[in-house]
């Protein structure tokens, strides 16, 4: 099946979706057509691309190692967090929305547009534009001043596998590839490793060809105390703290069972 490409009933939007990749669009009213042309064009092929190196995406991820747009902007996201276990998968959603979006910023004039894979959100914004978007953390506004282009969230109930026990955490960071692998490692780490409320399965099992092979995923968390929440999230904040410090993210929310523990940047002291 080819690449199709519709406008949503709103006349605003639009909808592109090839296999398992479904993206919203949207680009400001004076710059619309060309920029959905643009959209349109370059995303008829990145599913075959990525497929082409599925084997490697699938694996620890390695520099130089792959090829093609698209998963350079995979692997140029995840290759800051080794030695921690990471495979370029972690950020293909991210990855697929920041390069349709880099598509249609090549539009002359083009102010503003966003590209929504699932939840994973890339975006172009110029002057004095802004993007305002409800995330499991509340709302989250990134203006054009702003250095951040991305918003990403992920959690075991999500649609990837995660090996934490995360609600949701959403991170935003200088693209949506980077976003996107910074949560999903964020998630994992929001974990009580070993806790019998937690039911767990080895990924192959749910998914034969899962870039996590043997790993226990979540599949299930049952009750826990507050003191046990509050614990698991401080894991997860810890290691959000590390991004942060690195650079690697420009701020995190953390979820789980109705607590939240959120992390922006320190102010600037003169």
């Amino acid at each position: 099946m080819s690449a199709l490409a519709a406008m949503l009933p709103d006349g605003r939007r639009l909808h592109l979706n090839h296999g398992p990749i479904d993206l919203i669009v949207e680009a400001d009213a004076g710059h619309r057509a060309a920029a959905y042309a643009a959209a349109a064009h370059r995303f008829a092929t990145v599913l075959d691309e990525l497929v082409a190196e599925l084997p490697v995406l699938r694996q620890p991820v390695t520099p130089g190692a792959l090829t093609g747009p698209v998963a350079r902007r995979m692997e140029a996201a995840c290759l800051p967090h080794r030695p921690v276990f990471i495979t370029p998968m972690a950020a293909v959603a991210g990855a697929v929305a920041d390069e349709i979006v880099a598509a249609m910023a090549t539009v002359s004039g083009l102010a503003k547009a966003y590209v929504n894979n699932g939840g994973d959100i890339a975006l172009h914004l110029t002057g004095g534009e802004s993007f305002t978007a409800l995330m499991p953390g509340g709302r989250v506004t990134l203006a054009a001043s702003d250095p951040a282009r991305g918003i990403a969230t992920s959690g075991w109930r999500g649609r990837s596998h995660s090996l934490g026990i995360a609600d949701a955490v959403t991170v935003i960071a200088a693209n949506a590839a980077a976003a996107d692998a910074a949560a999903t490692l964020i998630a994992n780490a929001v974990d009580l490793p070993g806790h019998l409320a937690i039911a767990r399965r080895p990924a192959c099992e749910l998914q034969p060809d899962s870039d996590l092979g043997d790993r226990l995923v979540t599949i299930g968390v049952g009750p826990l105390t507050a003191q046990e929440t509050a614990d698991a999230l401080a894991s997860g904040f810890a290691t959000a703290q590390a991004m942060l410090a690195r650079g690697l993210i420009g701020a995190a929310h953390l979820t789980l069972n109705g607590q939240t523990r959120a992390l922006t940047p320190e102010p600037a002291h003169a």
